[in-house]
């Protein structure tokens, strides 16, 4: 009997033991956000706040700058949070990506998901998609945030079943001129609410005029490249070597002051506006880290 006795509970320690190795390796485990962007809805509320209007052959997006801008924010907000990637849902006739989705598509970190765009122009499914990637990587543990940027009241069940498996979802709209662009259901049913405001959006959008198209001639990359490089001898210089130490872990990302300072000195020594412009952007960036990279 006293064996028994002994022998159960040698098992009962040895469970435990199991049991505060699996609690210690959990703890280590850092915790990891994705960031789910309706480019519906951003391209509706971004363009009507800062241009005036929802028609996107009106305004150019830098879907790029935005897109580090937004990486950027969570950053500051999921503080001791990894970046799994964001997800970015768009509409395309016959799923076929358009040139600028597909610019998108070749960003690091960013995956591109296309439901339909009917004749009316209005997307279809894309709230579907939403919701199934939202439910498999929280039901799989692969997130424990998710930043959902959009506002439709279907996406309610997307935030309902990862909130199901656990994970705690956070809305982000944009500030609407006036009233609400986003459902109340869906405010109801998030944990937390964000609005980014004009402020975040006016240097990635930029209206379409007339007079402007072909007053300036198209630089080419490398014209940019050397550019970001000029800037980026002027920012160490100002800066220092200490700043660039702090700076070098973030790449190939920029922080979100650092990269608008460096967008507005570039297109005012190239009397080009780089807005709309993924390749350009891509270009000034590259110039400006393969300077300070080489001073390193």
């Amino acid at each position: 009997m006293n064996d028994d006795l002994t022998a159960l509970g040698a098992r009962i320690d040895r469970t435990n033991e199991l049991l505060q190795r699996m609690l210690a390796e959990v703890a280590k485990t850092p915790s990891t956000h994705a960031i789910f962007v309706d480019a519906g809805y951003l391209y509706a509320a971004a363009g009507r706040l800062v241009a005036g209007t929802e028609d996107r052959r009106a305004f150019d997006l830098d879907a790029e700058g935005l897109i580090e801008a937004l990486i950027d924010r969570a950053r500051t907000i999921f503080a001791d949070s990894r970046l799994l990637r964001v997800y970015w849902y768009d509409g395309a006739r016959r799923r076929i990506h358009t040139a600028e989705q597909q610019s998108i598509a070749e960003l690091p970190d960013v995956k591109v998901r296309l439901g339909n765009l009917n004749s009316s122009n209005q997307q279809k499914g894309v709230d579907s998609l939403i919701r199934t990637d939202l439910e498999s990587l929280a039901r799989h543990r692969a997130i424990s945030d998710a930043a959902l940027l959009g506002g439709d009241e279907d996406l309610v069940s997307a935030v309902e079943a990862a909130q199901g498996y656990g994970a705690r979802v956070h809305l982000w709209g944009i500030e609407a001129p006036e009233g609400r662009n986003q459902a109340e259901p869906l405010l109801w049913e998030v944990d937390s609410q964000r609005t980014l405001d004009l402020d975040f959006f006016k240097p990635y959008v930029s209206r379409r005029t007339a007079a402007a198209e072909g007053t300036t001639a198209r630089p080419t990359r490398e014209d940019v490249r050397f550019v970001g490089a000029q800037i980026a001898a002027k920012w160490l210089a100002a800066r220092g070597r200490e700043s660039l130490v702090e700076l070098l872990p973030g790449h190939p990302y920029l922080p979100g002051s650092v990269d608008q300072d460096l967008l507005v000195e570039a297109e005012g020594l190239l009397q080009y506006s780089l807005r709309g412009q993924a390749d350009l952007r891509r270009a000034l960036r590259d110039g400006f880290w393969g300077h300070l990279q080489a001073q390193y």
